[in-house]
């Protein structure tokens, strides 16, 4: 019996879409859906890749960790794979290579939609949306969307960001899809560079004006980081709030209690994480995946 590995698998994805790329849409078209997002235990475990389309490549201290996209794939794979991972949010690129890999098979998908503030550009803060539309979305058989909304009050470029948020939230729930809003506060440094205000006022101010984007907030949820105070903040919605895992931590241990006394919050219902988990320190990801799903 051959045994195909998954360099080989992946090499072939490169042959199927210069030949046949049709077979992305039917890949999509039989994928076996679930009816709700969330798991048994009423909480959802997202696995996020949706870094590199933003040029945001470091993980760690390794500035490419993400550039190798075998190595992503199989570290994407690897924790789809982990009993308790419900699905995983990603631009279409990397959708795509895992729905040919066959990988998105009862899982949850969800799309992300904007890309164009790439990562230590002067226009960061001008937040395009060039990945995913709702319509886009919608006919792929997806779960919904996720956009980032960094609101910095000292760039005018924001109105665009909040408005194509505001559009997208609208056209998703016209689909009866599930937006995910993962919104900062956030302003330039001396250096130029844009970083997101992690304090509780910031973190209850920013959720406060994701909240009221779009036509309806019937199907919106919300991306938050774990802040000090989180009590405090999380009571500044009623919409479900998911956890973001953020760079990958100097202490794992560390935030995983962090993510624990979050999660004891009612309207907080999974984490959505990414680098944490694909990279950890030691780079043993079915074990990170699985202290994660534990706290679940």
């Amino acid at each position: 019996m051959t045994v195909v590995t998954f360099a080989e698998r992946v090499a072939e994805l490169t042959e199927i879409r210069a030949t046949r790329p049709e077979a992305i849409a039917e890949a999509a078209a039989r994928r076996a859906r679930r009816p709700s997002p969330l798991g048994p235990s009423g909480r959802m475990m997202i696995i996020a890749a949706d870094h590199p389309a933003r040029g945001a490549l470091r993980a760690g201290p390794d500035a490419l960790a993400m550039a190798d996209r075998r190595d992503l794939l199989e570290r994407l794979c690897l924790a789809l794979d982990r009993p308790g991972v419900d699905g995983v949010l990603g631009t279409p690129d990397v959708i795509e290579d895992l729905l040919l890999l066959g990988a998105l098979d009862g899982k949850v998908v969800l799309g992300s939609m904007n890309r164009g503030g790439l990562a230590g550009a002067s226009f960061e803060i001008d937040d395009r949306f060039t990945a995913y539309s709702a319509a886009a979305i919608a006919a792929a058989g997806l779960d919904g969307g996720k956009m980032l909304l960094r609101v910095d009050p000292g760039d005018p470029a924001t109105a665009r960001t909040l408005e194509a948020c505001g559009n997208a939230v609208s056209d998703l729930a016209a689909h009866g899809l599930m937006a995910m809003v993962e919104p900062f506060l956030s302003a330039r440094g001396s250096d130029g560079g844009l970083a997101n205000v992690l304090t509780p006022e910031a973190m209850i101010r920013a959720i406060a004006i994701a909240s009221g984007l779009g036509a309806t907030s019937a199907r919106t949820w919300l991306k938050v980081p774990v802040v000090p105070d989180m009590e405090r903040v999380i009571a500044a919605t009623t919409l479900p709030v998911v956890l973001l895992g953020g760079e990958v931590p100097a202490d794992p241990d560390a935030a995983l209690g962090g993510w624990q006394a979050a999660l004891a919050l009612p309207a907080v219902r999974g984490l959505v994480v990414g680098r944490s988990l694909l990279y950890p320190p030691g780079g043993d990801v079915a074990g990170a995946v699985d202290a994660a799903v534990r706290l679940l």
